[in-house]
């Protein structure tokens, strides 16, 4: 399995150009299997303290784990979710 994360989308404030909301991705595949979880996180004004013109994915991503995302959770999770897939505990449909 290969897990993901991306950061999709950010709000900031256009006065002083600070963050105030992240929203991220979290992808996993598996051979022909792909699960994604996805979610958001906020601050208040002002924090976290770098401006908007001087990040990059991994610092975001990093302020998403330290505020509440629990990384190994969602991985977790999706690692049961494309378990599921490749081995279903149920089916819909109809015999004929």
């Amino acid at each position: 399995m290969v897990t993901t994360w991306t950061i999709t989308q950010l709000d900031r404030l256009t006065a002083n150009g600070f963050v105030t909301t992240a929203y991220w991705q979290a992808t996993a595949v598996d051979e022909q299997y792909s699960v994604s979880a996805y979610g958001a996180c906020g601050w208040a004004d002002s924090e976290p303290t770098i401006p908007y013109d001087q990040l990059n994915q991994d610092m975001v991503l990093n302020w998403v784990w330290a505020n509440g995302v629990d990384k190994s959770e969602i991985e977790a999770s999706l690692a049961n979710q494309l378990e599921l897939q490749k081995n279903p505990v149920s089916a819909t449909g109809l015999p004929w």
